[in-house]
């Protein structure tokens, strides 16, 4: 059920698009092809952000009954169980070490999902999380921006971002990036994570987030290794989390195009993600790594939406293709 003190969600959102989007999101696919170009002389094949794979897990998702009717929609529209594959990563673009501040990714992969989809029929529908609520920067042009510069070092970041919003904007700006990045994380098993960007959820919007259910305290060491504290937690027990959903109301409060706005509205408890007791398999992490993590593979009912969406779905089929999945 929908928390006390909430608002009633409203089918009346909208997506801003401007007519040279498709142009600017072409030249941002081009400039970060580049950068995986770059990276992939250095550390490899692999992907342009979220380089750095941590672990890969199976997991299932089970789909509550009785959902409110807003949220009753594509995945959610009937009770059941999902099989998952998960991915736990490092955001950035380099391979650097755990304890580096990094944005932290929790990318789901549910399999055995049939029907019309984002981009064409759809076998499986990804959700991507990081462990923030908000982006730093909220449009996609900005953020783009950011990606290319820093991955030319902390000179050229500084260079963009004084030559895109001035001196006073700029520092301000890249202030705001450094405290996103240097937010304190306790670990993958402790932590709450977001999609950040909004999605379709049948005719209503809404964004997500993974809620860790009665999370053990975190280690002191975590920081060291990620990976290895997750799998120490699954060789003795399973971790659980609560999928929820919060649902945009009006455009002041719950914007679509702006990822950088937390919404204010509550959340509802739609799923509950299982990672059961497992060993560390180098099967799964393969063939996780093999795997494409898209928000645009999706369910029609679930399209992704806003800026931020939208440029990915310009840039994420070129990353798959320089590593060479499709």
């Amino acid at each position: 059920m929908i928390e006390s003190g909430s608002t009633t969600p409203s089918t009346t959102w909208a997506e801003t698009i401007p007519d040279d989007e498709a142009e600017r999101f072409a030249s941002y696919a081009r400039d970060l092809s580049e950068v995986q170009r770059r990276k992939n002389e250095r550390f490899g094949v692999g992907r342009t952000l979220h380089r750095k794979q941590l672990l890969g897990l199976t997991a299932t998702l089970d789909v509550l009954p009785d959902l409110p009717a807003h949220a009753a929609h594509g995945l959610f529209a009937d009770a059941g169980s999902h099989e998952v594959l998960v991915r736990l990563s490092n955001g950035g673009v380099d391979r650097a070490r755990d304890a580096t501040p990094d944005i932290r990714g929790f990318a789901l992969k549910v399999r055995g999902v049939s029907g019309p989809g984002a981009l064409g029929t759809t076998t499986a529908q990804d959700f991507l999380l990081i462990n923030h609520a908000t982006f730093a920067i909220g449009n996609a042009d900005d953020f783009v921006g950011l990606v290319v510069s820093s991955s030319k070092g902390r000179a050229a970041l500084v260079r963009w971002a004084i030559g895109r919003f001035g001196l006073r904007g700029g520092l301000t700006r890249l202030k705001a990036v450094a405290a996103s990045l240097g937010t304190p994380f306790s670990g993958f098993a402790t932590e709450t994570f977001w999609s950040a960007a909004p999605i379709a959820c049948g005719p209503f919007a809404a964004r997500l987030r993974l809620v860790p259910v009665d999370p053990a305290p975190p280690a002191p060491d975590a920081a060291q290794d990620w990976a290895a504290d997750v799998a120490s937690r699954l060789a003795v027990g399973p971790l659980a989390y609560e999928l929820q959903m919060q649902f945009f109301t009006d455009e002041a409060t719950t914007p679509i195009e702006d990822a950088s706005v937390d919404w204010s509205t509550p959340y509802v408890t739609v799923a509950r993600l299982t990672v059961p007791a497992q060993e560390r398999s180098a099967v799964t992490d393969e063939a996780v790594e093999k795997s494409a993590f898209d928000p645009w593979c999706a369910l029609a009912d679930h399209r992704p939406l806003g800026s931020v969406m939208r440029a990915r779905k310009a840039a994420y089929r070129p990353s798959q293709t320089g590593r060479g999945l499709a």
